[in-house]
């Protein structure tokens, strides 16, 4: 019987699953999974008891991994949250950004010098765009989610509901490479309080209640933003810009204010795993959408 040499992926794939890290594939040469979504879901194999998502099928079997790597040169997802990792991803300055604004090294740099310590000696890996990735063991007894901009500038963390990308993935402009292999240690305690959540990431107690919105309104914020913190994947983007334009027609008759609600949505939409770009610009839009064809109550 012939045995073909493992790809390059495979080989990192099952690199990564003897860490304990739980993989999935990504499209060749993307940052997205690779697997189905929902809306098309065929309820069978993996999914025979309803749908699965990417959270749920990653995996440390190497019988699996090695079927779903066999004939393709998927890039790697790390999934964070059932591999008990919390990732501190640091991202290099974007085009668009001010002059003088700091990349994610500078920015954690500064915050260890304000906490009074240095940065943390733990596994790392370069990403393909040039930014770092620091990968820590999850605190036990907390279930941190991901956010956006936290600890500083251009610096994200990824946990329950996240995933990076894995050393050995490449992207057109590069690839995900190990510069530090040393075991990740335990997330700092001084790194864990800022990340820790300030209330509850589901149920109806998801956003403060303005005073002055009427009890109708105040309901519809709490349940809005309650579903929105709890959407899962494929279904994120969707239950953000419906709960904006349902929440937008409150704004002109003035029992919501815009900034309360903004505010309110995109906390929730980083609580369900999506990133604070992407939730400024789906709320912002629908917001106008909804306000604009809503005009106030009379006078």
């Amino acid at each position: 019987m012939t045995h073909h040499a493992p790809t390059a992926m495979l080989s990192a794939a099952l690199q990564a699953a003897e860490y304990g890290w739980h993989v999935f594939p990504l499209r060749p040469a993307d940052k997205r999974p690779a697997l189905h979504g929902e809306a098309v879901c065929p309820l069978i194999g993996d999914c025979a008891g309803g749908h699965r998502k990417w959270e749920d099928r990653a995996t440390i079997d190497p019988d699996r991994i090695r079927r779903a790597w066999a004939d393709r040169p998927f890039n790697i997802g790390i999934a964070t949250g059932p591999s008990g990792l919390v990732v501190v991803d640091l991202d290099p300055v974007k085009a668009k950004d001010p002059k003088g604004t700091p990349d994610g090294v500078t920015s954690l740099q500064a915050l260890c010098e304000r906490a009074g310590h240095t940065v943390p000696a733990t596994h790392r890996t370069r990403t393909a765009s040039g930014g770092h990735h620091l990968y820590f063991t999850a605190p036990g007894g907390v279930r941190l989610g991901n956010s956006a901009g936290r600890l500083g500038t251009h610096i994200d963390t990824r946990a329950h509901g996240g995933y990076v990308v894995a050393a050995g993935s490449t992207l057109p402009n590069g690839t995900y490479e190990v510069v530090d292999p040393t075991e990740p240690v335990p997330l700092p305690e001084w790194l864990y309080a800022p990340l820790t959540p300030r209330q509850p990431s589901r149920g109806l107690t998801a956003a403060p209640v303005p005073v002055r919105a009427s009890r109708y309104a105040a309901a519809a914020l709490r349940a809005e933003t309650a579903a929105v913190a709890g959407a899962g994947e494929g279904v994120r983007n969707w239950t953000l810009v419906r709960a904006a334009r349902a929440l937008g027609r409150f704004i002109p008759s003035g029992d919501l204010a815009r900034h309360e609600v903004e505010q309110a949505l995109n906390s929730a939409g980083l609580r369900a795993g999506l990133r604070e770009n992407e939730c400024r610009a789906a709320v912002a839009s629908a917001l106008n959408w909804s306000i604009a064809n809503n005009p106030g109550r009379p006078a």
